[in-house]
């Protein structure tokens, strides 16, 4: 077995700064709040749908890089202590902690607790279902984002699915 797939208590872990990198390259960066695919919220900065004091972002506000980087930080710190009081006596490696960290930061907490989220299936100690679980996750307001039309990808959210394969595809591989 690999260091890097040995599995450790959730709550020993955070995010690795190489996975908060990534997760800021994936969501991109916008100074003007923007709706990024139909059917969702706004988002400002690096995919940040509320502000350091809990307030959702609105159409119209602005920031800058820097203010940016601090509100993702700031959010993800909130979100890895509910993270990890969810998965109570779980374990988990680096990478599948960091994979799932940059899926909430994507769809949020709400998500995280509903019955076909992965944290369903890490309860159970069942992380390739877990894994699996991951490809679920492809609808945006209802529409299906793995959807091609005449065989192409369809340019509504189809970094939405691109980006759950390539999570499923980590996450298979970082098992023991």
């Amino acid at each position: 077995m690999k260091p890097e797939n040995v599995r450790i208590t959730v709550t020993a872990l955070s995010l690795s700064a190489a996975a908060f990198i990534g997760l800021v390259v994936h969501e991109g960066y916008t100074d003007r709040a923007v709706i990024p695919t139909q059917g969702d919220v706004p988002t400002l900065g690096f995919g940040s749908t509320a502000h350091e004091d809990g307030r959702r972002v609105r159409m119209g506000e602005r920031t800058d890089p820097v203010n940016a980087l601090k509100k993702a930080h700031a959010h993800i710190t909130k979100e890895e202590q509910r993270f990890r009081s969810s998965l109570p006596g779980a374990h988990l490696t680096q990478a599948e902690y960091d994979l799932y960290i940059d899926w909430v930061y994507q769809y949020g907490m709400g998500a995280w607790h509903k019955p076909k989220s992965p944290r369903t299936w890490l309860l159970r100690g069942e992380h390739v279902a877990a894994c699996d679980a991951l490809l679920h996750w492809r609808f945006v307001g209802n529409y299906d984002c793995s959807t091609t039309i005449n065989g192409q990808p369809n340019k509504r959210c189809w970094g939405v699915w691109t980006r759950q394969q390539e999570r499923h595809k980590t996450c298979l591989e970082a098992q023991p």
